[in-house]
Order: structure tokens, then C-alpha cells, then sequence
């Protein structure tokens, strides 16, 4: 980990908790572990913005506890950085927990993920089944996905997550097809959750659980400010803009923007283009 990242003050140190937030009564408002995009600069734009809980990407547990680079290029966190929860992937429990230990002093929390075959089930009384098993073993909440495994661009079953939420004790966050604040309230008021779980809508509008309809000019340029802050990779900051960008550009517009090659051109492009200040 990168130490010039991490600071002297811990999470743990620090007074918002998951577990008091998921039984607040409110909706709370949840950045998932999206790989490649979940990390520190966008995690910091997504709070700026009404997001009540971040997920760092997925990080396989085995790299991470065998190598130094993998570390410092998988997990950097601030002060700022909080409520955060670090989701693994591992099949080996030594080294799940090996990883665990490393992150700990900086997270609110740890994730595993489950991947696809522990999305909702056909019979979604097997997937009550295997949530009631995970909450035996102790696990403080659980997230759903509401496809099946086969499922990708279809409906989300929100009757299925429905049913594990009043199946379950602890609190449940509900994940799929949320692109807008209306959406992710409905969303949470037809399944009874405790909280939602959004990833391409906020990719494609971080400003989202702020009730923008679309990316405000502002959150644009809060993300140049927070980016260039951080050193976030030209790659990292320029794709983020393409997301953000996709509902306000024209075909031609993109068909540019999408050719630059470099920080510079970038902010040339946006002030020359859209006028982007501080103040819009």
C-alpha cells in the first residue's frame, strides 16, 4: 500500500459506521466494486455527491498478500475515504484473511465476492438458503444482484430480493438496473432493503444520488480538481469522462473527445468546448 496514501487517522478511529447507517431507517446510498473504477479518485467524486458508502474494486486476495505492486496499485485510501469496504476474491481462506489483516486498520469493512453462480438462483428458495448460511457464519449484511446467472441484459427480478429480505435478520442492499435517484428510492421501497448498490449509473452520472437527471458541468470539473489532485492515470481519468460525458455530447463531439491522447488536450477540449469552470 502506498503509504503517502494512507493516513495516521483509521477508519476505525473515525464515527461513521455501516452497520448504524443500514439501520437508520434512511435509504442508504451505496458505490459498488467495480473493477478498474472504483478506486480513490472516484470514490472521493461519488461522496462529494450524496453517496453514503464505497466499495473499493475487487481485489484477488492471493496477489495481494504476495505482491508489493499489487498492493500499491490495488488499494490507496485518505482520511476522507470513509465508510469503506474492501471486497476480495479468493477460494483460500489463509489468504483471505492474510489480506483481510493488511486492510484492516484503513476499512470499515471486508466483502467477499461470491461471483456469478451466487447471483439470485432459478428457485429463489436456494438463494434464501445460501444467505441464511452466510448470515449464520456471521456476515453483517449482504448485497443481491437480481439476475440469474445466465441473466444479463434482462429485467432484475426485484420480487426475488423482495423475498431475502423478509427472509433474513440482517440488512439486505438491493443491486441492479439503478441509473437514477427516483429509481434507486423506488427500488428500495419495492423491495424493502435496507440500502442500494449502483455501479454503471454512477459511472455514467456520479452525481446521481444527488438527484441530477445527468452529469451537472460541475461534477465534471470536480472530477478534473479530484484527478489531477490524486495522480490518477490519464487512462483511468480520461475513460471516467467518457462515461460522464455519453448523455451531454453529441456523436461527433465524442467521436473527438474520445481520440485525445493527453491531460492537456482534455482540459483544452472541455474549456474550449463547454465552458467548463468552477462555477457551472
Amino acid at each position: 500500500m502506498k503509504s503517502d496514501c494512507i493516513q495516521t487517522t483509521t477508519c476505525q478511529e473515525r464515527k461513521k459506521d455501516p452497520i448504524e447507517m443500514f439501520h437508520s431507517g434512511q435509504l442508504v446510498k451505496v458505490c459498488a466494486p467495480m473493477v478498474r473504477y472504483s478506486k480513490l479518485s472516484f470514490r472521493t467524486l461519488v461522496r462529494k455527491y450524496n453517496c453514503d458508502l464505497c466499495y473499493t474494486p475487487m481485489i484477488v486476495a492471493a496477489d495481494f498478500v504476495r505482491s508489493a505492486k499489487a498492493r500499491d496499485s490495488e488499494f490507496t485510501t485518505n482520511q476522507g475515504d470513509c465508510p469503506l469496504i474492501v471486497q476480495f476474491a479468493a477460494n483460500d481462506a489463509r489468504l483471505l484473511s492474510d489480506a483481510a489483516r493488511i486492510v484492516c486498520p484503513y476499512a470499515n469493512g471486508i466483502d467477499i465476492n461470491c461471483g456469478c453462480p451466487q447471483r439470485i438462483h432459478d428457485d429463489v428458495t436456494r438463494t434464501v438458503d445460501l444467505c441464511r448460511k452466510a448470515e449464520a457464519t456471521g456476515v453483517s449484511w449482504i448485497t443481491v444482484h437480481g439476475r440469474t446467472v445466465e441473466e444479463r441484459h434482462q429485467p432484475v427480478h426485484y420480487e426475488a430480493i423482495k423475498i431475502i429480505k423478509e427472509s433474513m435478520s440482517i440488512p439486505i442492499v438491493a443491486n441492479g438496473d439503478i441509473r437514477s435517484l427516483k429509481e434507486a428510492e423506488n427500488v428500495w421501497h419495492i423491495t424493502g432493503t435496507d440500502g442500494v448498490m449502483v455501479a454503471r449509473g454512477l459511472l455514467a452520472n456520479p452525481a446521481m444520488f444527488a438527484g441530477y437527471e445527468e452529469t451537472p458541468l460541475k461534477c465534471i470539473w470536480d472530477w478534473v480538481d479530484i484527478a489531477l489532485e490524486l495522480g490518477t492515470p490519464y487512462m483511468c481519468f480520461h475513460q471516467h469522462l467518457m462515461y460522464m460525458m455519453e448523455k451531454i455530447t453529441s456523436r461527433q463531439e465524442k467521436k473527438i473527445f474520445n481520440a485525445l491522447s493527453s491531460t492537456s488536450a482534455v482540459l483544452d477540449y472541455l474549456t474550449d468546448h463547454y465552458g467548463i469552470d468552477r462555477a457551472s
